[in-house]
């Protein structure tokens, strides 16, 4: 495979998966991105029992890129923009552990980006309270429903849309023009 093909994937996970996956998939350089669950001990977990936080998995999209177009850096850069990394099981009105701020490393080298993405925003003083994101390593992914799937594309005009993802969405526009797909 040429260097120019060549794909890696991430697997982030920071509240609601729909809001991930309708930033993420705004980003030149990004293949796909699938709503699902990770991090948890039950196989092939539904919707409804994530979110009983029984299963330990985590509410998580899984990006496949180009890093010749965007950097895996550069993805968390995006990341930690558009979730708050500094309350512990929740973003905004979703609480619960499957909310959780997490990076699922698929290799040491991510692992160690991650760690200094996290240390240099520590260090940055642009947030005021400590991260919580945690840094684990990749073990399983299961997607989502199709129902998960797409979401925002096909409920826009729903409230929870119009009123948490459609800010995150005006927000990565104004910040990362550059780095979002041509329409």
């Amino acid at each position: 495979m040429a260097e120019k093909d060549k794909l890696d994937i991430a697997t982030l996970g920071g509240g609601c998966f729909w809001c991930l996956e309708a930033a993420f998939e705004q980003l030149e350089g990004v293949e796909s991105v699938v709503p699902g669950y990770a991090g948890g001990t039950d196989p092939n977990p539904s919707y409804e029992q994530v979110c009983t936080g029984t299963t330990g998995h985590a509410e998580v999209v899984q990006i496949t890129f180009e890093p010749i177009k965007i950097t895996y850096r550069e993805l968390l850069e995006v990341f930690f923009a558009i979730h708050d990394p500094t309350t512990l099981n929740q973003q905004g009105s979703d609480i619960g552990t499957q909310y959780r701020s997490v990076i699922f490393c698929h290799t040491t080298e991510q692992e160690k980006v991650a760690r200094e993405v996290i240390e240099e925003l520590k260090t940055s003083g642009a947030l005021e309270n400590p991260i919580v994101t945690e840094v684990r390593e990749f073990r399983e992914f299961y997607p989502a429903e199709g129902y998960h799937q797409g979401y925002y594309r096909k409920n826009r005009a729903q409230p929870y849309c119009q009123a948490v993802i459609t800010p995150k969405l005006a927000k990565l526009r104004q910040k990362y023009l550059a780095k979002l797909k041509k329409a």
